[in-house]
């Protein structure tokens, strides 16, 4: 459900106004790492991401941050269906955001191995209570995050002025945890037998 405007509403459109002009000069940056602004209306933000990497061209994601409140409260930030806008669930969202320990001095490969093997423990920035239900970013400076009991000493006033929460911040972190990172579709295929195959040949008079 929305959360309804308590802050002066035109401090949180000028702030809103104020994120989005500093998203413009760079929009085509952000384009080239998959990430498009479709639509900004106060006080919500609409972008897809898609991965640059991957061949055909797929939609990974696409999301709704949410300003109601901005400043006092964090931007919202919820995954949608890119074509209806409408939330969906966790089963439906394809995108991880998955973050690994730093491993100093490790090369790549070995860490690679390490990661294949299980043997490195992985963090989620997307999380949900089930796979029916909405995911959300688990990430300070996002709303579902200070929202949430089980960060309730974490409150966002401790982040606020940061840089934490803002609409870059998020923008990056999406790209960075959740885009960069795919380089192929995973395809699982299920043969089903529909009937056998005759030989034209073999056919008899």
């Amino acid at each position: 459900m929305p959360e309804p405007q308590t802050v002066d509403p035109e401090v949180s459109r000028a702030k809103f106004d104020r994120e989005i002009g500093r998203f413009r000069p760079y929009a085509d940056a952000y384009r080239a790492q998959g990430c498009f602004l479709l639509e900004a209306s106060f006080p919500r933000a609409f972008f897809i991401f898609g991965s640059p990497k991957l061949k055909p061209r797929v939609i990974s994601a696409a999301s709704e941050v949410d300003f109601t409140n901005y400043d006092l409260r964090p931007p919202s930030v919820g995954f949608v269906d890119p074509f209806t806008r409408q939330r969906i669930a966790r089963k439906d969202l394809y995108l991880k955001m998955l973050r690994r320990p730093p491993l100093p001095g490790t090369p790549p490969e070995m860490i690679g191995a390490l990661i294949q093997q299980n043997a490195v423990p992985l963090t989620d920035f997307i999380q949900a209570n089930g796979p029916e239900h909405e995911p959300f970013l688990c990430m300070a400076g996002v709303r579902e995050y200070h929202d949430n009991p089980a960060h309730s000493g974490d409150p966002w006033l401790l982040h606020r002025g940061s840089g934490e929460g803002c609409l870059a911040f998020i923008l990056d972190k999406i790209i960075k945890y959740g885009i960069n990172p795919i380089e192929q579709l995973q395809i699982q295929l299920q043969p089903t037998i529909v009937g056998m195959a005759v030989s034209p040949q073999a056919i008899p008079e």
